[in-house]
C-alpha cells in the first residue's frame, strides 16, 4: 500500500450536501484534509420538515460545488484521489441517487475504485477517525431516522441487540421542538430550552423502560408531550417541558444502556477492553453526553464520542468507511444501487409495525 492513501467522500442521504477528503497515513492514522457541508434548513423551514424533491434538487444544484470545495480545501487534486465513496442508504432514495450518480462519475473518470457506503456504517466508524479504537465494542447509534444498540465485532460485523420499535431518537427530539414553536424540527433546540427549565417540572412515561431487553419506544413519550403541551402557557412552562423531556431521555438512556452494557458483556466474555462508543447526530447532546460518561465509569466502561462536527451527517465518514473497504477489497464495486433501507445487521428482526411482540 502506498504511503498514505487518500479517499472523497460523498453524503446525500438527507438534506446536507456533504463532501470530504480524507487521508490515512502509513501507520493507519486518518487525518481529515477538508470536510464541507451544505445545509438545507433554509429550503425545508417553511415546510416544517424535509421535502425530498426539494432535497433532492438542492443536492443536484450544490454537489459539484460542495465536491470541488473540499478538493480544494484538502490542498489536493483529483488525481491525487485513490478512490470514491459515496453513502449508498439508508436515506432517501432521491437523495441517495445524486451522491451515488456524481461519486461513480469521478471513480469512472479517474479510473479508481468506487464504494457504496452505509450510511450506518459510517456513523459506527466514525469515532476511529480521531481514537484508537479496539475490537470488538458496543455501539449506541441515536440520529434522526436510527437509535440501536450494536456489538461492533469487527469490520464488517455488526450484531444489532437492540433497536426502537417506533420513533428514533432524534425524530423524537425534532418533534418536541416543534411541538414547542420551533420553524422547524431542530432536537438542538430541546437542549438549549432545557437550560432554563425545570426537569421535575412534568411527569412524562418512559415506554417499555423495564422490558424488552434493551429496545426502546419513544412514541408514547412524544403523544404524552403533545398532550400535556396543551396547558403549556408560556415560555416558563416550555422551557420546563423542554427540560422534563430531556430529563426523561437521560433516564430512560440510563436504564437501557446499562442493560446494553450487560448484554455486551455476555457475548463477549473473554473482552478485555471495554469501549462504548456513541455515534449519531443526537451524541453531540452535552446533557446526553454527560448523563453516559457518569453511566459509563460506574459500568467500567470507556466511552468515546466522536466529536461534534462528526455526529451529524457528513461525509468524513463516509471517506473514512471507503477506506476500510478499499483495505479490505480493493476493486470497489460500480454496481451497487442506492437503497431506502439498509440494515446493518441483516440477521436482525424488523422491530417495527403491528403484532410485534416484545
Amino acid at each position: 500500500m502506498k504511503k498514505n492513501l487518500i479517499f472523497l467522500g460523498i453524503e446525500t442521504s438527507c438534506d446536507e450536501t456533504a463532501a470530504s477528503v480524507v487521508m490515512q497515513d502509513s501507520k493507519g492514522k486518518a487525518k481529515i484534509l477538508s470536510n464541507v457541508v451544505s445545509s438545507q434548513i433554509k429550503i425545508h423551514k417553511k415546510f416544517g420538515g424535509v421535502v425530498p424533491d426539494l432535497a433532492s434538487k438542492a443536492h443536484a444544484d450544490k454537489i459539484d460545488i460542495i465536491i470541488k470545495q473540499a478538493i480544494y480545501k484538502s490542498k489536493k487534486s483529483f488525481k491525487d484521489i485513490d478512490g470514491v465513496a459515496a453513502t449508498a442508504g439508508p436515506g432517501l432514495l432521491v437523495c441517495l441517487m445524486v451522491g451515488m450518480t456524481a461519486g461513480k462519475t469521478i471513480a469512472r473518470f479517474l479510473d479508481k475504485p468506487f464504494f457504496g457506503i452505509n450510511h450506518l456504517e459510517g456513523h459506527a466508524l466514525s469515532a476511529g477517525i480521531t481514537n484508537d479504537i479496539s475490537y470488538p465494542y458496543l455501539l449506541l447509534l441515536i440520529s434522526g431516522g436510527h437509535t440501536q444498540f450494536l456489538s461492533v465485532n469487527k469490520f464488517g460485523n455488526y450484531e444489532r441487540i437492540g433497536t426502537t420499535i417506533d420513533d428514533a431518537l432524534g425524530e423524537a427530539f425534532d418533534k418536541v421542538a416543534k411541538m414547542l414553536g420551533a420553524n422547524i424540527p431542530n432536537g438542538k433546540i430541546i437542549e438549549k430550552m432545557s437550560l432554563k427549565g425545570n426537569p421535575k417540572k412534568y411527569l412524562l412515561p418512559k415506554p417499555i423502560l423495564h422490558k424488552s431487553g434493551c429496545n426502546l419506544s419513544f412514541a408514547g413519550l412524544k403523544t404524552a408531550v403533545m398532550l400535556q403541551i396543551k396547558n403549556v402557557k408560556n415560555n416558563k412552562c416550555k422551557y420546563d417541558m423542554a427540560a422534563s423531556f430531556q430529563e426523561t431521555i437521560n433516564e430512560i438512556l440510563r436504564i437501557k444502556c446499562s442493560k446494553a452494557m450487560d448484554m455486551f458483556l455476555d457475548l463477549q466474555p473473554k473482552l478485555k477492553n471495554k469501549n462504548f462508543v456513541v455515534a449519531g447526530g443526537v451524541a453531540s447532546n452535552k446533557s446526553i453526553r454527560n448523563n453516559l460518561i457518569k453511566l459509563s465509569r460506574s459500568k467500567g466502561f470507556a466511552i468515546i464520542f466522536p466529536p461534534s462536527k462528526l455526529c451529524t451527517d457528513n461525509a468524513a465518514m463516509i471517506a473514512w468507511a471507503g477506506i476500510k473497504h478499499y483495505q479490505k477489497k480493493s476493486k470497489g464495486n460500480f454496481n451497487v444501487e442506492s437503497s431506502a433501507r439498509w440494515p446493518l445487521d441483516p440477521k436482525a428482526p424488523f422491530m417495527k409495525g403491528p403484532g410485534l411482540k416484545l
